[in-house]
C-alpha cells in the first residue's frame, strides 16, 4: 500500500546520529542540501562534518551536538537540543553504528585484552550502539511526534530511517553480532509498519552493501579482507536511497531499501532472493573464518583474562 500523505524536506528538522562522518555525513549534507535543518549528533566532527555546521548557518541550519548514542540521558539531551534550536522534530535517523570492531567482539570475548566490554558488564557496547540505541530513538521520536501532533491537531507526517545492512539478510562466521543486530533490525523497522497507516510516523530502513567509508577504510583489521576485485557502493548513493525512503509514496512504512554499487532495490519480506551482484561482496571471507577458527584453536577461548 502506498504512502497516503506526500512528504518534502524542505523546511523540515532532522536528527542524524554518526553524521560526523561516512554515509550519516553524506546523508544529513543531502537534507541541507534540499532545504532541512539538521542536528549533527556524534562524538566528534570530521573536517568535511564540521564544513556544514559552518556552511549552514542559517535557514536551513547545521548544529552538531557532541552525543554518546549508549548514554540515554544524552540521547534525551540530544531530543532536547533539536527542539530548542529548531522547534517541531520531523524526520529521525539513528544512524551510528559500528562494525564488530576488537573491542566489542563475539570472538574477543570480555575478559580478554582487547576487549572493552566488562566481565560482570552485563552488556555488549557493540549491542548498544546498533540495536538499543535505533530503538531508544525511536522511541523518542515518537514521542516528539505524537506530541506535535496533539498540539498542532494535525497528523503532520512524520520519519523514522533506520540504517541497516546487507547483514540482514546475510551470514558471517567473522562479525556474528553484527549480523544478528541487523536482523534485528530489519525486524524492528517491518513491526512498525503500520504507523505510518494510523499514526503519519514512517518507519523505514536502508541496507548498504560494501561502502567506502572510514568504517572500513580505517580499519585494517577489516580492510584485509577486501579484494581488489570487489566493488564498493559510494556514501552518496546510499544517502539518495536514505531520502527516497522518506518521500516516495510507494515506499510505505515497513520499507527496507538494499543499496549496492549503482544498484538499489526493495527487499521483500519474504522468500526474497538476497543481496548480489556489484558493491555485495567481499572476497576473502574465509580467510575472515580461518582468523576465527585459529583463535578458536588456542585451547583458551572464551576463558577469564584471556
Amino acid at each position: 500500500m502506498a504512502a497516503q500523505t506526500a512528504f518534502n524536506v524542505k523546511g523540515k528538522t532532522a536528527i542524524v546520529t554518526g553524521a560526523g562522518s561516512g554515509i550519516n555525513y553524506c546523508f544529513a549534507k543531502l537534507l541541507l542540501e534540499h532545504g532541512c535543518n539538521v542536528l549533527i549528533a556524534d562524538l566528534s566532527l570530521r573536517p568535511e562534518a564540521q564544513a556544514l555546521i559552518d556552511t549552514y548557518t542559517s535557514s536551513p541550519r547545521a548544529v552538531f551536538q557532541e552525543t554518546d548514542v549508549t548514554d540515554w540521558a544524552a540521547l534525551e539531551h540530544m531530543f532536547a537540543v533539536a527542539a530548542q534550536a529548531f522547534g517541531d522534530i520531523d524526520i529521525v535517523c539513528p544512524g551510528a553504528g559500528i562494525y564488530d570492531p576488537p573491542w566489542s567482539n563475539f570472538w574477543h570475548p570480555p575478559g580478554s585484552p582487547t576487549s572493552r566490554d566488562q566481565q560482570n558488564g552485563g552488556r555488549y557496547a557493540t549491542l548498544d550502539i546498533n540495536v538499543t540505541h535505533p530503538i531508544r530513538c525511536t522511541q523518542l521520536a515518537i514521542s516528539a511526534f505524537l506530541a506535535s501532533q496533539k498540539a498542532t491537531q494535525q497528523k503532520s507526517p512524520k520519519r523514522v530511517l533506520i540504517v541497516s545492512s546487507i547483514a540482514g539478510q546475510n551470514s558471517n562466521l567473522h562479525t556474528p553480532i553484527y549480523v544478528a543486530a541487523k536482523h534485528a533490525m530489519n525486524g524492528f523497522v517491518r513491526s512498525l509498519a503500520a504507523l505510518e497507516q494510523q499514526l503519519g510516523i514512517r518507519v523505514n530502513g536502508v541496507a548498504p552493501g560494501l561502502v567506502r567509508t572510514p568504517l572500513w577504510t580505517e580499519h585494517p583489521e577489516k580492510l584485509q579482507f577486501v579484494a581488489g576485485a570487489d566493488e564498493w557502493a559510494s556514501p552518496k548513493e546510499v544517502a539518495d536511497a536514505m531520502l527516497r525512503c522518506l518521500v516516495d509514496v510507494n515506499l510505505p512504512g515497513g520499507s527496507i531499501l538494499e543499496v549496492g554499487k549503482e544498484q538499489t532495490r526493495l527487499v521483500g519480506a519474504l522468500m526474497d532472493p538476497g543481496p548480489s551482484g556489484r558493491g555485495h561482496t567481499v572476497s576473502r571471507l574465509e580467510e575472515a573464518n580461518g582468523e576465527v577458527f585459529e583463535r578458536l584453536g588456542s585451547g583458551e577461548w572464551g576463558r577469564a583474562k584471556l
